[in-house]
């Protein structure tokens, strides 16, 4: 084995910090609102504010730090972004049709 090159030899695997970054990362972002809803420390409408914007914090390191989004694998970013939109699309409906029946759910008997 004295003739591979040293660019055809496998390298040594790293430890994987672009994993525990986003699990801690992800951690926190689920923390937080069930902190603020568990202590009840704003207002309801605030309250949702908050919770969607640590969701679609959550959405980007998920899509970054472990789906790898970045990363092309040969089929084009037209194929990423139609997913991607795809995704968006029924995440949209499923979070207003929630919040749409917890806001009005009430008033149906």
């Amino acid at each position: 084995m004295s003739g591979q090159h040293p660019s055809t030899a496998h390298a040594t695997p790293s430890f994987p910090w672009q994993y525990v970054i986003g699990f801690i990362l992800s951690l926190v972002l689920t923390v937080i609102p069930l902190w603020l809803v568990l202590d009840h420390v704003w207002k309801p409408t605030p309250l949702v504010i908050g919770i969607l914007l640590c969701a679609v914090l959550q959405i980007f390191v998920q899509l970054f730090m472990f789906m790898h989004f970045t990363h092309g694998d040969g089929n084009g970013p037209a194929y990423q972004t139609v997913i991607l939109s795809i995704g968006f699309f029924f995440a949209i409906i499923f979070i207003g049709a929630s919040i749409w029946i917890m806001s009005f759910g009430y008033q149906v008997q």
